[in-house]
């Protein structure tokens, strides 16, 4: 059986039947991708996805390059976050898979999907928040410290000199000085702390610092809290 295709060649091939004006008409009718409405609707969700895509992954590289001022990029990429993410809902039915769109109609888009489906946010906003996060945990952190090294210093004052009244005390407050990276693995707490962390570990439970002892690592733990105090500023905190 002859296909449509080749009869309507072999017609158009044909200048009894017709003249160059409708040869030239006929090649340039509409053909429909679409049956009906319905489906013309789905073609055109799967165009502006795709636009969508596209444009985000442009963005990107655009941002990177420093093209796009950070306000800029901020104002569009939030613009085409909002658009994706109402329309992916809306075809999610026949797109359960944005990846697998991507990947069938080879957009080689990474960044695109990145931003759109893990990350959700501009990069802007993602990296402003990454900053407060590390500011609100080191604050935390800084804090704990502090109140180490006050706990610790107290006690001695209080004449808790057992060795298992001091060795917790010291083991937290090194934990927490660990927990801070702006402070150096040569700084003079940690080094201090192990140092005397050590000393009591050789010890019994039960016996106690001398009084030369428990002055001399209150001095320690007074020249460490000061220097820990100096460090800050200087680590921008």
């Amino acid at each position: 059986m002859r296909s449509a295709r080749s009869d309507l060649t072999s017609l158009c091939a044909c200048p009894v039947l017709f003249s160059k004006p409708v040869i030239i008409f006929i090649l340039q009718m509409e053909v429909k991708l679409w049956n009906d409405k319905r489906e013309r609707e789905m073609y055109d969700n799967f165009a502006e996805l795709f636009a969508i895509i596209k444009a985000t992954e442009k963005l990107e590289k655009a941002y990177v390059r420093d093209i796009i001022s950070p306000a800029d990029y901020e104002t569009e990429c939030q613009k085409l976050i909002t658009h994706f993410k109402t329309l992916s809902s809306t075809v999610k039915d026949i797109v359960p898979s944005i990846e697998r769109f991507h990947d069938t109609y080879k957009m080689d888009c990474p960044a695109a999907l990145n931003r759109l489906l893990t990350s959700g946010v501009p990069a802007t906003i993602e990296h402003r928040t990454a900053s407060a996060l590390t500011a609100t945990t080191s604050a935390a952190f800084v804090a704990e410290c502090v109140q180490n090294f006050i706990t610790a210093m107290d006690s001695l004052k209080l004449n808790m000199v057992a060795v298992d009244q001091v060795h917790p005390l010291l083991s937290d407050l090194a934990a927490s000085l660990n927990k801070l990276s702006i402070l150096p693995p040569d700084f003079e707490g940690k080094t201090k702390m192990k140092e005397w962390i050590s000393r009591l570990s050789k010890m019994g439970a039960a016996d106690e610092l001398t009084e030369q002892q428990a002055r001399q690592l209150h001095f320690d733990l007074e020249s460490s809290y000061n220097s820990f105090m100096a460090a800050l500023p200087s680590a921008g905190t």
